[in-house]
């Protein structure tokens, strides 16, 4: 269990650094631009890995629905790139995770098809109260 929370932590940072890379190449040649080599560099980067691993997903099992994941994940990248150097690092991650717990929330609710407990609402309130203190000025 501790290889999976550092694992998972250790993409927090390297999504931190990515954020600061598409964010200044956003402010030079635009917030799509920089999505575009994000997912250049990306597909070149794991085809690398795969052929190494000599593993090679087929493409042609996957229900058409998934391919949404790719779609959203670019337009994450384009529109993180836009708003990452005007919000700062601080506020845009910030309101990232606030918009990734809420829809964990939503997600567990339908899959789950229950509403969540009392305890898990004051859990997330509590998550969100605490990611709103570094936007309240001073």
């Amino acid at each position: 269990m501790l290889f999976f929370v550092v694992l998972a932590l250790s993409n927090g940072l390297l999504i931190g650094v990515s954020r600061t890379i598409n964010g200044r190449l956003s402010t030079r040649r635009g917030a799509f631009a920089a999505s575009v080599w994000n997912h250049v560099v990306g597909l070149a980067f794991l085809s690398v890995v795969l052929l190494v691993m000599r593993v090679w997903p087929d493409v042609t099992r996957v229900p058409v629905a998934a391919y949404a994941g790719g779609v959203f994940g670019a337009l994450f990248v384009a529109v993180n790139s836009y708003v990452f150097p005007r919000l700062g690092a601080m506020s845009a991650a910030v309101l990232v995770i606030a918009g990734q717990v809420l829809s964990a929330v939503v997600i567990d609710c339908v899959r789950q098809a229950a509403l969540p407990s009392p305890l898990r609402l004051a859990g997330v309130a509590l998550v969100l109260a605490g990611l709103c203190l570094p936007l309240l000025r001073k």
